[in-house]
């Protein structure tokens, strides 16, 4: 579909919202960024992987990956509260090696692999330099990122522990994390936003998912435009 008639059909569907609707999704996504995005490999708790997604959308985080290694990713709508709904997620689940194929795609997208481990000692978490954008990559729950991960990371980073336990949970760390690095990207980075044929894409999306028979409509809509 080509730019032209995504933005007509966003147009048309957002008659069927209301102006304050309207103006509260606009406000959001230009505060999105995809200069951070999150990945997650092979978390098997379905209320850490949506805790994860619900922080993302608090701060702003659009694009998230989740690696399949026989956990299937589950949101529990709980916790998530809809949260991701509002995310660009992406699961890789039909490579032979899902974490390499997810991995080499965001290298090739231009991310630096940053890997969270309490076992590495590259730097803390408000160390790490922002400018470059960052694929924030986080493992299982008892078992932490794979070897795959610690082959191909860039870098890894911790969060400073002062106590007996050497982890937090990790949706916890994910959102301490987020925390951290979104505040910095922000103050720091002068291109952190989407690009605006990101904000067009995310926006028919968005439109697509929370309008009740928004397919039907565009249906409709292109048939009576002949289109």
């Amino acid at each position: 579909m080509n730019n032209f008639l995504k933005k007509e059909l966003s147009e048309y569907l957002c008659t069927f919202i209301s102006d304050r609707r309207r103006a509260r999704l606009h406000q959001v996504l230009a505060q999105r960024t995809g200069h951070l995005r999150i990945v997650l490999e092979n978390v098997y708790q379905a209320h850490n992987a949506s805790a994860v997604m619900r922080s993302c959308d608090c701060f702003g985080i659009q694009y998230v990956h989740y690696i399949e290694h026989g956990n299937r990713l589950k949101i529990s709508d709980d916790v998530a509260m809809g949260s991701s709904n509002w995310l660009s997620i992406q699961r890789h689940t039909q490579s032979e090696n899902n974490t390499l194929e997810a991995l080499t795609l965001l290298k090739r997208q231009g991310y630096k692999i940053v890997a969270t481990t309490p076992h590495e000692n590259d730097c803390t978490i408000d160390k790490l330099p922002v400018h470059e954008k960052i694929a924030l990559v986080f493992g299982t729950e008892i078992e932490g990122i794979s070897e795959e991960v610690y082959k191909h990371a860039d870098s890894f980073v911790k969060i400073p522990m002062h106590g007996f336990t050497e982890s937090f949970n990790i949706s916890v760390s994910a959102a301490l994390c987020m925390y951290e690095l979104t505040k910095r990207i922000r103050e720091t980075v002068p291109d952190y936003l989407l690009t605006e044929q990101e904000k067009l894409d995310i926006f028919f999306d968005w439109l697509r998912s929370s309008i009740d028979k928004s397919d039907a409509l565009i249906e409709n809509y292109l048939q009576k435009k002949q289109i």
